[in-house]
């Protein structure tokens, strides 16, 4: 496996999961938050905090900033672009896909509306 599918995985694995996704969007609002204060506004404990944020971090859709006895989280907006890019590129591809799919089910339509009863 390439390195750069191993970089795929880890971001599909990332922003797969809602509360993932749920704390990303906390970030971008807020700019930087610590897992007490993400724990504080989500139903989950500080540990599972935690641990998705050590998913997004090896995702590197954020980083950890050590600021005085806490660590803050931030996000990396490099690594956000190029997340927003490949997503992007997936729906492109799956509109494709529908599109030929579209296509095939009017052609068949268009043979059965002109077959004899």
């Amino acid at each position: 496996m390439s390195a750069a599918a191993t970089v795929d995985d880890r971001l599909w694995a990332a922003v797969g999961e809602p509360s993932r996704r749920h704390l990303l969007d906390l970030l971008l609002r807020d700019g930087e938050a610590s897992a007490t204060s993400l724990a504080q506004r989500l139903p989950l404990t500080r540990q599972a905090i935690t641990k998705h944020l050590v998913v997004l971090d090896r995702a590197e859709l954020v980083r950890a900033v050590p600021h005085g006895r806490e660590v803050r989280y931030q996000i990396r907006a490099d690594q956000m672009q190029r997340a927003a890019a490949a997503l992007s590129a997936v729906a492109d591809d799956w509109d494709a896909r529908l599109n030929s799919i579209k296509r095939l089910a009017e052609a068949l339509q268009a043979e059965r509306d002109l077959s004899p009863p």
